[in-house]
């Protein structure tokens, strides 16, 4: 089966079924394999810090700043542990320990501080009595006082951050989970209101969201291509929506990359509106077949491969000028970026 981007403009439009057809055979997902990227925390090193706060903690019998300090400052990761335990992301615990000690910590100095430890997990933190040292003491504060006061009550058409089944009772749960463990059911239960792997999925969006634009650059630089990488959120002139790739440059745009990947079905809608835009403004003022430049799409993940109303709005753009990471090996094969190859 040919792809769109092998045969004329004619023979896409005559045949448009065929050629979702085409792309949706070479759409995969990517959501099932995630890159580690930097920080990533290995299970052998968290378990590391849980043992450490136990042991400094007696079993969690006696949760204080006084005992919880020495084990962060030792072994750091305890401190991304005690996170977990109270169940905040680094922004919320910033700002619950900045009410609750006066400290001031801000959502980034938190990220920072987070951030820092996952890279270096095993490290002593200097005790200096910076401002650094100063926000962590007041992060572990607040996080002892939640696990000591548990979940307090609320509406019953309401749910405490809190009422999960190591804190919700205080101490008391904490240490009767660390004895016997947690039942299956309610890990799961617990997964289901969390999403698996939801923090880590956080902290890698953007190097997920980079696989197709790292893909296109590297095509393009092996092909001794001249090409414009924009920036987000970057204002070009004559562009009131900045294509994610102009070739040669924006004074004299010949060729828009958009690199798009999805998972979603609806963002993928949202993402093929921004390429129809693009398509749009190529054509302004134009005889019809002659764009001011041409529009090619990338795409990667399965949230492409739903609607085909869509996909054909997305052929239809880019005049049958689709890739995906499966076929983005003869993107300049079949673009105008064979004109502007220099190797």
């Amino acid at each position: 089966m040919l792809f769109p981007f092998e045969v004329g403009f004619d023979e896409v439009q005559s045949n448009l079924d065929v050629y979702v057809d085409a792309m949706f055979g070479c759409l995969e997902s990517e959501f099932l394999v995630m890159p580690k990227g930097k920080g990533f925390v290995e299970f052998a090193t968290f378990e590391a810090g849980y043992e450490t706060l136990k042991r400094a903690t007696r079993n969690f019998q006696n949760v204080t700043p006084a005992t919880v300090m020495p084990a962060v400052f030792d072994a750091p990761i305890s401190l991304i542990v005690l996170r977990c335990m109270i169940g905040f992301t680094p922004s919320e615990w910033a700002y619950y320990a900045s009410q609750q000690t006066g400290i001031e910590i801000t959502q980034g100095s938190a990220r920072t501080i987070d951030r820092n430890i996952r890279i270096k997990p095993e490290m002593p933190l200097p005790r200096n009595g910076g401002v650094t040292e100063q926000r962590i003491h007041a992060l572990v504060t607040a996080a002892c006082h939640i696990l000591e006061s548990g979940a307090p009550e609320v509406s019953p058409n309401s749910l405490h951050r809190l009422d999960k089944a190591d804190t919700t009772s205080g101490l008391t749960n904490l240490q009767s989970l660390a004895d016997l463990g947690v039942p299956y059911s309610i890990l799961l239960y617990e997964r289901f209101l969390g999403r698996p792997f939801a923090g880590h999925r956080d902290s890698i969006s953007e190097i997920v969201g980079n696989i197709v634009e790292n893909a296109i650059e590297d095509v393009l630089s092996r092909a001794g291509i001249s090409f414009r990488k924009t920036k987000r959120a970057e204002r070009l002139p004559g562009f009131d929506q900045t294509p994610d790739f102009i070739i040669p440059n924006e004074f004299n745009p010949q060729i828009v990359i958009e690199a798009k990947l999805t998972e979603d079905d609806g963002t993928a809608r949202d993402k093929i509106t921004r390429v129809q835009h693009l398509g749009s403004l190529s054509m302004e003022g134009q005889p019809p077949n002659k764009p001011k430049f041409e529009v090619v799409a990338c795409i990667a993940g399965r949230g492409f491969g739903v609607r085909r109303e869509d996909m054909k709005k997305l052929l239809l753009a880019t005049r049958g000028k689709v890739f995906t990471l499966q076929n983005i090996q003869q993107l300049v094969k079949h673009t105008r970026l064979w004109e502007f190859r220099s190797r």
